[in-house]
């Protein structure tokens, strides 16, 4: 049979793996002062894959009392992102992987099978599409394409009459006005890191408050340096790009799979939510959120949450580990977060302003299932403070191990309610609060 003794050998690796149980709560490394273990190395690192099944009709997910979630639009094809616009429109960001990376070691394969079964069946689009309430009943009743067959599309921001999307490799800018149904013809502002290797192929994007820089998160090529670190050039970082000209610099480093790019409200303080390095343990490492600081390095890959060495990393650098700035606050280990918004507007009641929602996709290294979900993180100061709190659930069924939904990009629409892209359930849900 084909793939038999393989399939026999991931089976194995995943009971011994299986073996390794979390060495204490989860809830221990959220927050501003995450417990860390000690690293552990695995022939096969520990797994747990949630196979995608969507929701029913009728079905959606779980949100708390005082909240209601309804599908603003249902049967995507692999929505990632959501951009609400100013006129009530909101443009949808379709999407999947380029399948450019290679087999380099044995494990590739093993990850390969395992890990593509934790992806929606349904074929990504791939596209930029319009989603229009004309009758103000909360749902989409028109569809409108308005860019088609890209390469692996991702993050999205509209400037100035300009619609600017990141492809896996290139940053492209489209003439638009909110409210058309038309883009212009478009041109490539700035090419970006694709292939032959693509390991993180989401480039996540973001606006300065001016509107003068646009920022790209480029996320490592691979989980470790395993690639090569001439497969890192210009990667594990954010770039911050010149909107007229496409110039482009670095404008913080060592940030292995940056996403959620967004500026806090009222300042011109960019944030991120970002994947860390796999393989260690279950409890290693917390992805997290942080401010970015222009100019700082975040430690990927000689180092975690800090100065934490990585012993992997051959050569090692002790000046960069030295430098390695730590994150503000930690989400948890490998719960994927992939989207960020800050609560604006003031429909979400009062212990919500001022704080933050993040999409959790959720992980495959660690036994125990974590992320597949919706979280809020206040904030106090200025600063996210507390833990976090989940607030829109129901998209994993741990004991059938099955996934109804994966969250990923989310925002907050003119009316003050939250959207979320959901590549897993392939839909775009709106949680609005009940008006009393």
């Amino acid at each position: 049979m084909k793939h038999a003794g393989l399939l026999v050998a991931v089976s194995a690796a995943l009971l011994a793996a299986a073996c390794s149980k979390p060495q204490f709560a989860a809830e221990e490394q959220y927050g501003t002062h995450p417990r860390l273990p000690d690293p552990q190395q695995y022939l096969f690192p520990p797994m747990g894959i949630a196979a995608p099944v969507g929701f029913k009709a009728g079905e959606t997910p779980v949100v708390p009392a005082g909240f209601t979630i309804a599908a603003v639009a249902r049967d995507l094809h692999g929505p990632r992102r959501i951009l609400p616009l100013t006129n009530g429109d909101v443009l949808v960001v379709e999407s999947e992987g380029p399948g450019f990376e290679p087999v380099l070691r044995p494990k590739n394969i093993v990850f390969g099978l395992v890990i593509g079964k934790a992806h929606s069946p349904v074929k990504a689009g791939n596209r930029v599409l319009l989603l229009r309430d004309t009758n103000g009943d909360g749902v989409a009743d028109q569809r409108i394409v308005l860019i088609d067959k890209m390469t692996s599309p991702f993050g999205i921001a509209v400037v100035a009459d300009k619609l600017y999307v990141a492809a896996t490799d290139a940053l492209w800018e489209f003439p638009f006005t909110p409210g058309s149904t038309r883009v212009g013809s478009g041109r490539i502002l700035t090419e970006l890191p694709g292939g032959p290797i693509d390991h993180h192929w989401t480039k996540d994007l973001a606006a300065s408050p001016d509107g003068t820089k646009l920022y790209v998160g480029i996320g490592s090529n691979s989980n470790i340096v395993e690639n090569g670190f001439e497969a890192e050039k210009d990667r594990a970082m954010i770039w911050e790009v010149d909107r007229v000209t496409g110039a482009h610099r670095p404008l913080a480093t060592g940030l292995r799979n940056p996403n959620g790019l967004t500026f806090r409200p009222g300042t011109n303080t960019l944030y991120a939510v970002v994947n860390e390095r796999d393989e260690i343990g279950n409890n290693l490492v917390p992805d997290y959120l942080t401010a970015v600081t222009p100019g700082a390095f975040y430690g990927w890959p000689y180092s975690y949450y800090g100065q934490h060495v990585d012993i992997r990393v051959h050569p090692q650098d002790p000046a960069k580990v030295a430098s390695a700035v730590r994150p503000d606050y930690a989400l948890g280990p490998h719960v994927a977060p992939l989207g960020l918004t800050f609560v604006t507007g003031a429909a979400m009641p009062a212990q919500f302003q001022g704080g933050a929602f993040v999409g959790e996709h959720g992980s495959w290294d660690r036994t125990v299932f974590n992320g597949y979900q919706v979280v809020f993180v206040p904030f106090a100061g200025g600063k996210p403070a507390g833990k976090p709190v989940p607030f829109v659930t129901g998209f994993i069924d741990l004991a059938k191990r099955e996934a109804k939904g994966r969250p990923v990009g989310v925002a907050m629409d003119a009316s003050g309610a939250l959207l979320i892209a959901d590549d897993v359930g392939n839909a775009v849900w709106r949680v609005t609060p009940v008006r009393r």
